[in-house]
Order: C-alpha cells, then structure tokens, then sequence
C-alpha cells in the first residue's frame, strides 16, 4: 500500500507515520506537511515528504493541484493537518481547519484515491445535558456511541470548526459515494514526544512545569463535574492505520478504557490524592481572565468542551477496526506531566523541544547534548594555552549574545507571519537558529568558559524594544515589517557564519571535531538563501499602500 499522511509532524502525525513503519503492508509513505521535519530522523526518516500549504496562504487551484500530485497512487490518505494557535485569528483557523479539509478531499477525488481517513474529534459532538444534571446527582454520565448529534459547543472554535469539517466530509461523501470516508473522533492525545507543544499551545510560561510531574502537588482545585476521555498517541495512531488498511468508513469514537474524573486525576498529580472540587463558573472566570492577559493561551472554549461533551463508547472501533488501546488514560496522561517537567519533544518543526540538550540541530542531525564532539567521541574540548582565554570567552560570549537576539527575532517573525507564504521558510528557521544558539550555549560550557549573563539579558531587551520600530504602524502590520526585519536577520545570519568559521579555523586546536563546523557553515549559508528569497517576496509589497505584503 501507498499511503499519504497530511499534517504528518504533529502529535498524531509522527505517532501516525511511526505506525505506518509497523505494517509491511504499507510499503511506500506520503509525508506532507507545511514546515518540513530533519528527513533524516525516526520517523521522518522512511517517507516521501512533500511542503504544502492547503490553506493558509495559498489559493484553493494551487493547494488542489499540488495536493492532486501528491496523492498520485495512494491507497488511502490520512488527513490530520489542524491549526490550533492563534486564537485571535478565527478567520485564519477556519481556513485552514475547514476550507483545508474540504481542499484535501477535493484533491483525494481528483487523485482517484478510495479511501479518506480523517481526524475527527470528541469535540464534534453537542452537549451532553446529562452530564451537568448528573454531575449534581452525584451519578455517572452514561457512554454515548457514535450516533449522537454533532453540532459542537458553540463556546469553543476547536470544536465549532470540527463540527463545521464533518458538514465538509458528508458533502463530499454525498457528491463522491465512490470514495469510503472515515472519521475518528478520538479524545485527548497524551506523549511524552508531545509535551512541549502542549505547553506552548495551552499552558504557555505562566505554568510551572515542575510541579505538574506525577504526585508533585499535595492538593489540587478541580472544577466540579470534570471528566476527560483520553488515550496515549501511539494507540490512536493504531488506529488511523488499522481504518487505513481495513478501508472501513463510518464515525469511530477512539479513547482509552478509563475515564479521568477528580480522583484520577488528585491521585495522578498529588501526592496525598486529595483535591478541592470549586464551581465550574468560577473556574471558567478565572480561565477568562488568565487567557486575555495573556497568561495562559488556550482560551475559555476549551474548558467548556472539556465539560460538555459526552463520554464516548468505544465499542464500535473495537469490534470494526479490530482495534484496542494499549494503555490506560491515566498511564498517558502521567506521560505526558514527565514530559512536561523535563520539556521532551522530538525532531520536528511541531514538536520541538524546551529542553536545550534535546533539541535536533538540522545541520549534523544530532541533539545539542552531543556537543561539537560529534564525529569524534574521543575528543575533549580544552582550551590551549597558547590561546587566549579571555579573548575566546569574549568572542563565544558575544556571538551567544547575538544568538539569544535572533532567536527572539525569529520567532517574532514566524508569528508574524503565519499566514504567509513565507511561513514555511521562516518555520525552518525557527527550529535551525533556535538549536543552533543552544548549541553554541553547550559548547561555551564544554570548553569550561564563563557565560556573561548581563550580555544576554540585554540582547533580549534589545530585541524586544526593537520591535517598535519606525515602519508608520503601531496597532497592525506594516507591509514594510517584512522588508525591515528580514534585512536585519540576514546580516545577524551572515555575523553568525563567520562566528562557525572562526571555530572551524581552530577547531582541531580546541579539540572540537571541524566537520561539526563545516555543517553548521553550510547550513548557514542556506539561511541566508532562505532570508534572500524571503527579502525577494517581501520587496516588491513592502512600499505599496494599495496591496497587503502577505497576499498577491
């Protein structure tokens, strides 16, 4: 079989291909994905990738057609492409959410695919009333199969947008009868893998981590009535493929056996398993306020979803897929909070790590914990005596300063910019020049010289104060944003390839391996081709007052 998986470096996505290596029956893979993953890690490592963009910034006729390309002799294509953040850009989401599906399923026609898997969600059903009319009964809710309504929670975008896509799959299902449709609606995906993108997507930095480890609390507030269905990634990946190979259609609910009520959950997260129920409202107010201050990024929809939908009955894919989870909701989830305390996360543009030693540097496809000594596990960084330290430690300290700055600028420009055409692009750069300046963190360190903090802190100052820049907007984007600080990334990219050069020269004399280097070198120069294509887009919008820089 040939399969394509379409969002294929997100948490189900890279749980999804790794099932997919499981089967010999599947013997060729589609990856597809907007910001590409190191082709050279696990799992990335086994497919055929394609960068597309099905809605964000490009036209419907160009994302159908690349699509339709794609799709080319597949058996079945899964399809789990979902923007999450931001929140404030409703319109963007739907694009990309609804109008993406709907381009998606067009192009699996086109193609002459037979079979449409798509991720579907327990946040498509209504509200369960009887949940809240039990919930003050002190009773159950009852399990509900896959034949109750889907209309959504109207609260929440996630599952306002997740109703509207399966209005998308019954129009398609009608129009092209010749094609078999599955949606799974799975619950909450828990994976260690996952846990830095979960932080950034919900939890943010307001959060401390550390004591969101197993046991760490000794009380936790809950609010009353909450009940989550989960599942752990690799089981819902086993799933998506077991529907791909079978070729069954239909609505398959997908969750653990368990169901995580306050108990669970005290007996999860404190240590003494004790837990103070408070009012839903009060815990909804107080998630209002943290969300439009900017404390927290998930908003108040997810709350409301979490306690209005139904439990799901997972029945139906046990009998018809021949499927079954593996691990209970409860071992995920405690997966997950080990995740979240240690910042795990794995090689791809989603799913990047917080820890700095576990992040992928692109240009030598090794984590930053294995340091300059990579092709040379003998090697011992030291500083020669022949060599100034001071001065080397000044030179590392400077360049480390003009890192922290640019990781920051880049970022700012990803977000800015999510719904460009440059994304992708400025995405790559983000994960590069994020580990690249861990990296360069990890080998002051190994060589035993002294960080000088202040030196940072300024640069991060630096870079934010940057940003009120004098481009004539104040409260939107300017069409010159891009210009300008594209310009400015190029030349802190090009300071940084004479930094890698420098330490490729005496390389050999600080005992670091030099084909570290050359790597990085290399690398470097493709971002500043990168930053040249992107300063090509950006000039020709950046001085028009009558067209929008980020749409032709």
């Amino acid at each position: 079989m040939r399969i394509a998986v379409v969002g294929a470096t997100g948490n189900a996505g890279t749980a999804v291909l790794r099932a997919l290596h499981r089967h010999p029956e599947v013997e060729e893979v589609v990856g597809i994905a907007r910001r590409l993953p190191d082709e050279e890690i696990e799992p990335y490592d086994q497919c055929e990738w394609r960068s597309i963009d099905i809605a964000a910034a490009i036209t419907e006729a160009e994302a159908i057609e690349g699509l339709t390309d794609a799709f080319q002799g597949c058996d079945a294509v899964i399809h789990l492409a979902w923007m999450i953040q931001p929140n404030d850009r409703r319109e963007l989401l739907e694009r990309v959410n609804v109008e993406g599906t709907r381009r998606v399923a067009k192009a699996v026609a086109e193609a002459g695919v037979g079979h449409l898997v798509v991720a579907s969600s327990v946040g498509v059903y209504s509200p369960d009333e009887a949940r809240d009319a039990l919930r003050k009964e002190g009773t159950e809710p009852p399990l509900r199969d896959e034949t109750f309504p889907t209309e959504g929670i109207d609260s929440s975008h996630y599952s306002v947008d997740k109703a509207a896509q399966e209005d998308v799959l019954d129009q398609f299902e009608a129009e092209h009868p010749d094609v078999t449709v599955t949606r799974l609606r799975p619950g909450l995906l828990f994976q260690s893998d996952a846990a830095s993108s979960i932080q950034r997507y919900f939890l943010g930095k307001a959060v401390p981590t550390r004591f969101l480890a197993p046991e760490t609390m000794p009380s936790i507030p809950l609010p009353a009535g909450l009940r989550l269905q989960a599942l752990h990634t690799d089981d819902v990946a086993e799933a998506y493929v077991a529907a791909a190979i079978a070729g069954k259609g239909g609505a398959f609910n997908v969750c653990a056996d368990d169901v995580l009520g306050p108990e669970e959950l005290a007996d999860i997260l404190t240590s003494t398993g004790k837990f103070v129920e408070i009012p839903p409202g009060i815990v909804r107010a107080a998630l209002v306020t943290a969300h439009r201050t900017g404390v927290v990024p998930a908003d108040v929809g997810w709350l409301d979803m979490g306690m209005q939908v139904p439990l799901m009955d997972n029945s139906k894919a046990k009998a018809e897929l021949g499927w079954a989870p593996t691990r209970s909701a409860a071992d995920a989830l405690r997966e997950l909070l080990d995740g979240l305390a240690e910042g795990r996360g794995h090689a791809s543009p989603v799913l990047r790590p917080r820890a700095s030693d576990d992040k992928n540097v692109n240009a030598f496809h090794q984590p930053v914990s294995v340091g300059a000594s990579a092709g040379d596990s003998d090697a011992t960084p030291r500083v020669p005596e022949k060599m100034s330290r001071d001065l080397l430690q000044l030179y590392m300290s400077d360049h480390l300063t003009g890192a922290t700055a640019g990781v920051g600028r880049i970022n700012r420009m990803a977000n800015d910019f999510v719904d460009t055409p440059m994304f992708g692009r400025l995405g790559r750069l983000v994960d590069e020049i994020s580990a690249e300046r861990d990296f360069l963190e990890r080998l002051i360190n190994d060589l035993g010289l002294q960080q000088k903090p202040h030196r940072q802190a300024a640069a991060w100052v630096g870079e934010r104060v940057a940003r009120i820049k004098s481009d004539g907007r104040i409260l939107d984007r300017s069409p010159m944003t891009m210009l300008l600080e594209t310009e400015l990334m190029r030349g802190a990219v090009t300071g940084k390839l004479g930094g890698w050069e420098v330490l490729l020269e005496h390389a050999e004399t600080l005992g670091l391996d030099p084909e570290v280097f050359v790597a990085l070198i290399e690398m470097s120069k493709d971002q500043v081709k990168i930053l040249d294509e992107i300063h090509a887009y950006a000039r020709p919008r950046a001085l028009r007052g009558d067209k929008d820089i980020y749409w032709d």
